[in-house]
């Protein structure tokens, strides 16, 4: 059976990494960032590219790719960075995610959204909420409150201070523009 929480849901901004297609609960997405200056930060881990200053604030990018465990790949014209808010610990963390290239704000109705597969204990796919079709091809949907470990949101939490998570509610209204 689906998970219970994707049944309210229906609308996803679906991304690509290499030949992939993922998608994202629009309702984490704040906005769509086109590739910007990342300052990198010694000592962190590689999947962390850095941060961007995003009005004013220091927000962490994370290399989708790289967190997956997938090659790293090329920045090119159509490198984003999706804006993401994460629960931690009752509390908002603000991060970016940088991805191949951002397609759509897609909408799916619930029998079209399929349970998770198994992939067996070795490999942890918690972080997958469901298996989506659009086109005949797969749409694989992250819940991005589990693809972190505590330990991770927690460095991403020191980078990017104590102002970067408050930021206020009118810079907060989502921008997406696909």
């Amino acid at each position: 059976m689906v998970d219970e929480t994707l049944k309210d849901i229906n609308q996803f901004l679906t991304f690509t990494l290499g030949k992939e297609i993922f998608a994202l609960d629009i309702g984490t997405v704040r906005e769509v960032l086109e590739l910007t200056s990342i300052t990198k930060i010694p000592r962190t881990p590689e999947f962390m590219r850095g941060v961007i200053n995003l009005r004013g604030h220091a927000v962490p990018v994370v290399d989708m790719r790289l967190k997956l465990g997938m090659s790293q790949g090329e920045d090119t014209v159509d490198t984003c960075i999706i804006i993401v808010e994460i629960e931690f610990e009752g509390e908002f963390t603000v991060m970016g995610a940088l991805v191949d290239s951002v397609r759509e704000v897609f909408e799916m109705t619930p029998d079209t959204i399929e349970p998770a597969p198994k992939m067996g204990a070795a490999i942890n796919a918690e972080y997958i909420k469901g298996m989506g079709r659009q086109n005949g091809q797969f749409i694989i949907i992250i819940d991005i409150n589990k693809i972190f470990s505590a330990e991770e949101l927690s460095i991403a939490k020191s980078l990017a201070g104590s102002g970067a998570d408050q930021m206020p509610a009118e810079e907060a209204v989502a921008t997406i523009s696909v």
